[in-house]
């Protein structure tokens, strides 16, 4: 009877100590993962920039 509650304790503290320092939680820890949302060409002011100055010297 001892062996079956040390077990269950064991089984116990092995599942909490997986929930306290597990991967979610190490992944949690770090935050969000945010990455820059995409840009659409027409969003984007370089590709505006460089659409504008190749309109220009096609006008020249």
């Amino acid at each position: 009877m001892i062996y079956i509650l040390a077990a269950v304790g064991a089984i116990t503290v092995a599942v909490l100590l997986w929930k306290a320092f597990g991967a979610d939680a190490i992944s949690a820890a770090r935050g969000p993962q945010r990455s820059a949302p995409p840009v659409a060409p027409d969003d984007d002011p370089d590709f505006l920039r460089r659409l504008d100055e190749q309109r220009k010297a096609e006008e020249d």
